[in-house]
């Protein structure tokens, strides 16, 4: 079951932080983008963290000469003590300043994903996850996560639309992880197993996060109606439509 937590009637500035999630092409960066401008034209100073921001805030592999391929040079357990180090440090400096930072993944989309193409167990991962929501729950984040039910037909979409060259990009990066190659994951049939395998570890990650959170099932893409509950969870009903 994927329950959204009652909303607490958080006002937009007891938010300091908001987290959008989800798998590739569900639509986190595009949500990302219009959260920040509309906490911008609430009068609220904006940090928008891009999954492509560089230097990258949280996100640990980038300290890794294959960023790309943690394995070749990190166990799971050194990678996730690295990225919980990284967290703690933006954390902190969240609290210190006025800003209100909004994520582009980097929970469950970044280096937990990470983790899990490194075969880290489930308890490695909820232990993991739960490190985080330790770390950034004193600033009252809200996580967003955008979700649809056929993670085949999502999948498929999101490669149909970004081509061949994008697909062959996916497959030849995340089906080289050890988890794909335990289970001879190969093509595009393997990245769709991949994720249906991904989706239901971050379902359940989902369920047990004590976050103010939110789930949107946005399989038919009616944006300004989705958009519309996020600014309501954030309390700005009344802000003018980011574009």
């Amino acid at each position: 079951m994927h329950q959204v937590a009652q909303p607490d009637r958080r006002s937009a500035e007891h938010h300091g932080l908001v987290i959008i999630e989800g798998i590739m092409g569900s639509g986190k960066s595009t949500t990302m983008r219009f959260v920040a401008k509309a906490l911008e034209d609430a009068g609220r100073p904006v940090l928008a963290v891009h999954e492509r921001t560089d230097p990258h805030p949280v996100r640990a592999t980038d300290d890794l000469p294959h960023w790309f391929e943690p394995w070749r040079e990190s166990t799971a357990e050194q990678l996730a003590v690295r990225a919980i180090s990284k967290w703690r440090s933006f954390a902190q400096t969240v609290r210190l300043g006025p800003s209100v930072p909004v994520l582009d993944g980097q929970l469950f989309h970044g280096d937990l994903t990470n983790l899990f193409l490194m075969e880290a167990s489930f308890d490695e991962l909820a232990a993991y996850c739960e490190s985080l929501t330790q770390l950034v729950g004193p600033l009252q984040p809200l996580v967003v996560y955008l979700r649809q039910e056929n993670v085949e037909r999502a999948v498929r979409t999101v490669c149909a639309e970004r081509g061949e060259a994008w697909v062959k990009y996916q497959v030849d990066w995340k089906l080289k992880g050890p988890y794909a190659v335990r289970r001879i994951l190969v093509g595009l049939e393997g990245l769709i197993a991949l994720y249906q395998d991904y989706r239901r570890m971050t379902d359940a990650l989902f369920d047990r996060l004590t976050l103010d959170k939110m789930v949107i099932e946005n399989s038919e893409r009616h944006w300004a109606r989705y958009n519309q509950r996020v600014l309501e969870r954030l309390g700005l009903e009344g802000v003018p439509s980011a574009s």
